[in-house]
């Protein structure tokens, strides 16, 4: 099952948002969603700073120095959409 994980912080509405908004995706996709808070983690607070959310592609493990955000802030429904997509993410039954 493809995954997707969600940077952000337990204070950040915005990074509640971007979780709620993910939502409505699972009616149309099985995906696994991993949440990881930035600042457990003084690396993951150096990379992201101030960018939370940022979903990334991926488990927390698959993180790579390389790798490109599906989108920070606020979610690009059509992004994430391609991307489960071209993941081979299962369709459920509507």
């Amino acid at each position: 099952m493809p995954a997707l994980t969600l940077y952000g912080r337990a204070y950040c509405h915005l990074c509640e948002d971007l979780k709620v908004a993910l939502e409505p995706l699972r009616r149309d996709f099985s995906f696994t969603l991993h949440e990881v808070d930035v600042d457990a983690d003084a690396g993951l607070e150096d990379r992201f700073g101030e960018l939370v959310p940022v979903l990334m592609p991926g488990t927390p493990a698959d993180l790579q120095d390389g790798a490109k955000p599906l989108c920070h802030y606020f979610l690009d429904t059509a992004a994430v959409w391609v991307w489960l997509d071209a993941h081979d993410a299962a369709h459920t039954i509507r």
